[in-house]
């Protein structure tokens, strides 16, 4: 890999509306957020946008690194990383982080036998205000492809 793609490849990216809300929605029931919030966010992912938190929410995570094996395919991984607490998921929960964090366009990596989609530095701020507007907006993600 030459250094000019090392350099895009760190690159910070964004992404907003339904696929950040996506992925604040499969990160958040792993993160430090209060449960109230929790409870806020899952209901914007689930359809409810009528919740009582008025404030922006904040979802983040310092590492998603997610695994899956094009050999035994029945292996499927993510490690997120918050300060010093690593929460490991594995299946069908592992599979939805891997699929969203592709959706928000972070290149795949591979190697011997397995795939990887990995972020860093990931800050989603939903403002529910706006999301109660059903105009498509209320969401933006910032991240670092790769870890």
């Amino acid at each position: 890999m030459s250094l000019a793609s090392s350099t895009a490849w760190a690159a910070p990216a964004t992404t907003s509306g339904s696929v950040a809300l996506a992925l604040a929605g499969v990160v958040a029931p792993y993160s430090s957020l209060p449960a109230r919030e929790k409870k806020a966010v899952a209901a914007f992912f689930g359809g409810d946008s009528n919740v009582r938190i008025t404030r922006k929410i904040t979802v983040t995570a310092d590492k998603v690194v997610c695994r899956a094996s094009n050999v035994d395919i029945t292996s499927r991984s993510c490690a997120l990383t918050f300060g010093s607490r690593t929460h490991t998921v594995k299946g069908r929960e592992a599979n939805a982080i891997y699929a969203t964090v592709a959706l928000a366009g972070v290149p795949g990596d591979g190697a011997a036998g397995t795939i990887y989609e990995a972020l860093s530095k990931l800050s989603c701020t939903l403002d529910p205000a706006v999301i109660k507007d059903k105009a498509g907006g209320g969401a933006d993600c910032s991240f670092e492809p790769g870890n």
